[in-house]
Parts: C-alpha cells; structure tokens; sequence
C-alpha cells in the first residue's frame, strides 16, 4: 500500500507552498465541542435528577444549541475535507510518469479501502462505546484521532510535493470570465478576429461546446490586449467542464439506488427475525456494515489481482478505463434491486402465511441473513463506481479545478438522496390514498416495497442505457489534451 514518489522537476518542495489543512482543525473544533455538550456536568438539567418521567425531562436549551453547532461544524469541515484530501493526495504524483500513473490509480483504491475500514471500526466500535458507556467517550475518541491526523499532516509537511502555478486568478472567475464574454459576443452586432481565434481554428481540442469559441473574439471596439478576450486554455477548461455534465446527470440514477441502503433496506430489516441468540438481536441498522466489510475484501481482489489481469489484455494501467469502471458497478446496482425484489416478494409471501400483513409491529418469521446478498452486492457496486468516479472527476478537470471536480462526484449522491426523497413521496401519493396503502406503506407487510424495487430496477437499467451512451460520445482528457 506504500507509493514511492520521487521529486521530479515538475515538483516543488517547500514549505511556504504547504496549505494549512484548515477542514481536520476544524473538524476537531466540533469534535470538541461535541464531546463538551456531552460530557459536562452543569449541561445537565436539574428537572433529570428529580422526576421520573423521562419525557418530562429535556436538556437545556444551551446543551441543545452547542449539539446542534457542533454537528454543523464537522458537516461544513466535512464538505471541504473530503474532496481536498482526495485530490491533495493524488496530486502527489507526477501523471506523467507511467509508473506514477499506475500508482495514483492505485491511490483512488487505497484510500477508499481505508475509509471504508474506518467506517468499519466507527459501526462496531463507536456504536458500542456510545450506547454502552456514554456519549462523551464516543464523541472524544474521534475527536482525539482528528487531532492526531492534523499533527501527522503537520509532521508530513517536509515531504509533500506541489506543482507550481502560473495563474494568480481564480479558476473561478477565469471560466466565468469564458461564458461571460461567450454570451456577450454571441448578442454583439460586431466583432473582429483576434489572434487567440485564429490560434484556435486549427486547435483538436475545440471540437465540442464550439459556441464557447465566442469568448475568444474581441469587441470591435476593444483590442485584445484590454481583457476582452479570453485565453484558448480557459476556454478548453470551460468545455472540459461541459463535458462532464452529461456524465455527471446519467450518474444520478445510481445515487437514487445506492441511498435505499441507508433507508427501506433498513425499514426491511426492522421487520424481520434479527435474533442471534435468544438474548441478542441485531440492530437493523448494524446491516449497514456489511457494505464496508464487501469493499474492504473486494478492493485488495480487485488491485492485486483483477487489475493486473486486465492490465495484459487491455493495455490500460488501471486495467480497465474510469468510466468502464464505473459502467460495471451501475450494471451491479441493477442486479441489485432486482435480488433485493425478490427478497422482498418472498418476504410479504411468508409474512401473509403467518398471518402478519395486519399488524404493523410484527415480526415476519424470517431470518434478516435473506438481506445480506444485496448488501454485499451493493458493496461491490460502491467499490466500482465510487472510486472509479473519484479517479474520473479528478482526472478530467483542469489542474485547478481538481478539488472542484471531486466535489461534482460527491454531490452525485446529495442530489441523488434528495432525489430518492422525492421519488419516495411521488410513488406513496400515487400509488396510495383513498385510505388504501400504497407500495410504500408504513406497515411494510401491507404495502408493495417490491414493486418499488422493480421501479427502481427499471429506471437503472435504463440510466444504465443512458450513461453508455453518453460515454460512447464522450473524449478523454489527458494532461490538458483531449484524446
């Protein structure tokens, strides 16, 4: 799992250009602060200690307030640090190096290999410490592990390495700048022919999103040396940009699939036979696990031996291209919902036998190891398109958009959760009311949470469809050159 990275002429090592990783501080901060709501006496309401009734008894609103802080602190310091660390990692190898190359695929891999087993260790561990000990200890061990993190980045400084830039301007208000003044010459009257255009009319990269050529000309009354005209690199990285769109929206039908894993997965599990022994039962919730155990044991299969297989037929350093990567775990997610389907089926069948469909808080006589194929499925889908996303944003953006790009890839699965959330609401309008329950009924013995499977089975292979079309069309970029 170690990458050696020679210093190169392309990289710069110094310690005035290392960034202050600000997202761990101050996720530490709310850490903190957490483990503080927690953990100090005098948060405690006087009203706890006197009454017996626990409804009764709710915690000061200061107690409140710095909970909720808090866990808006780490998800703002979580917004940032995700995206950042990703690409700060990869940027530590030189893409033009072919042993790099191969090694900063592998990167992609191993670190989702130990966010996942983190995630692992949070699920059994934390969950434990917090239920059976107290909130306190299970806010302050992570919090005491940030901190530990940000002193090891600290102590990293001397050996990171950077690629200079040329360009004081925000990447932001350059590839503004490019629309801007698209817009703005495609509605002026006149315009004339500036060198940049001429530059461009025998430039390969220029093919697609042409309207963009626009920006490159200049105002008649202007010349070209006033900023009225933008550069051939920014109008590329403003078409690079444009390219991902389509990709970014075929993906989005995944992220609906992916979030069921997390919410009727769950509600399934509720009703089923989660008992162990006869005095344990499995949280509903502990399932989850299973996703991370699937990722943990198929990533090191996956770099040690698939890719090298693919490796020899292919010719591809990581084996297989990025979006063939993530092609395979979107075909995954269809056999996905189509196994967890059948499931469900097999469960409203045993749960009608039994005589369970009328009452809401039943427990089907069926054993919740039914659901662990679709877990485990779903798992293997995560480690194809997860990481074959993140290598993918990250690679097809320019140098200074990296972060940005890694930041598209995640707000695949927020907008796809909220669109989960809505597909949700729509189905259980339309397939209920009237005092009948729909698919998605509250009582799941009554409803037909299989026929939303089979929706969703549908709609993914027909975003399947979609999302190979538009790679068919789409034109890798590489080091700046459209290929």
């Amino acid at each position: 799992m170690s990458f050696q990275i020679p210093l190169t002429s392309t990289a710069v090592r110094s310690s005035d250009q290392i960034p202050v990783d600000g997202d761990p501080l101050l996720s530490s901060y709310g850490l903190g602060l957490l483990t503080l709501s927690a953990v100090f006496p005098f948060f405690s309401s006087s009203n706890c200690q006197t009454t017996d009734n626990a409804d009764a008894c709710s915690p000061p609103r200061l107690q409140v307030v710095l909970f909720f802080f808090s866990l808006y602190l780490v998800a703002v310091a979580q917004g940032g640090h995700k995206p950042c660390v990703q690409a700060f990692g990869a940027d530590q190898f030189d893409p033009l190096d072919p042993i790099e190359c191969k090694a900063r695929s592998s990167f992609f891999n191993w670190w989702y290999f130990g966010m996942c087993g983190g995630n692992i260790v949070t699920i059994s561990v934390l969950n434990y410490i917090q239920d059976n000990f107290n909130w306190g200890l299970g806010f302050g061990i992570p919090c005491v592990v940030m901190c530990l993190a940000l002193v090891i980045f600290w102590f990293g400084t001397l050996t990171y390495r950077f690629s200079s830039r040329c360009d004081k301007i925000s990447p932001f208000v350059r590839i503004g700048m490019v629309f801007n003044k698209a817009v703005r010459n495609w509605l002026a009257t006149s315009v004339v022919t500036s060198i940049e255009e001429t530059r461009v009319q025998c430039h390969q990269d220029s093919q697609e999103n042409r309207f963009l050529n626009k920006a490159l000309l200049a105002p008649d009354d202007h010349s070209a040396e006033d900023g009225q005209i933008s550069k051939i690199n920014d109008v590329e990285a403003a078409k690079g940009l444009l390219r991902l769109v389509p990709i970014w929206a075929s993906c989005l039908i995944y992220a609906i699939v992916f979030a069921q894993a997390f919410t009727l997965f769950t509600k399934q599990a509720v009703t089923m036979d989660r008992s162990i022994t006869p005095s344990f039962r499995i949280p509903s919730a502990a399932l989850q696990s299973f996703i991370n155990v699937s990722i943990v044991i198929f990533i090191p299969i996956y770099e040690q031996i698939l890719v090298p297989i693919a490796r020899t037929i292919t010719g591809t350093p990581s084996g297989i291209t990025k979006l063939q990567r993530v092609g395979t775990g979107i075909f995954l997610s269809v056999l996905t919902m189509a196994i967890a389907a059948l499931v469900e089926k097999k469960r409203l069948e045993i749960a009608r036998e039994y005589g369970s469909a009328d009452v809401p808080n039943a427990t089907v006589p069926m054993t919740i190891w039914w659901l662990v194929p679709q877990y485990l499925l779903i798992g293997i889908s995560d480690a194809f398109t997860m990481v074959g996303l993140q290598e993918f944003f990250y690679d097809q953006v320019p140098r200074e958009f990296r972060s940005i790009g890694l930041s598209l890839y995640l707000s695949i699965f927020g907008v796809g959760s909220f669109l989960s959330s809505f597909l949700i609401f729509v189905v259980e309008k339309t397939t209920g009311g009237k005092g009948e329950d729909g698919w998605i009924s509250d009582n799941l013995n009554k409803g037909h949470l299989d026929y939303f499977y089979w929706l969703l089975c549908g709609v993914s292979a027909l975003g399947f469809m979609t999302y190979l079309y538009f790679t068919r069309r789409y034109v890798y970029a590489h080091c700046g050159k459209v290929i």
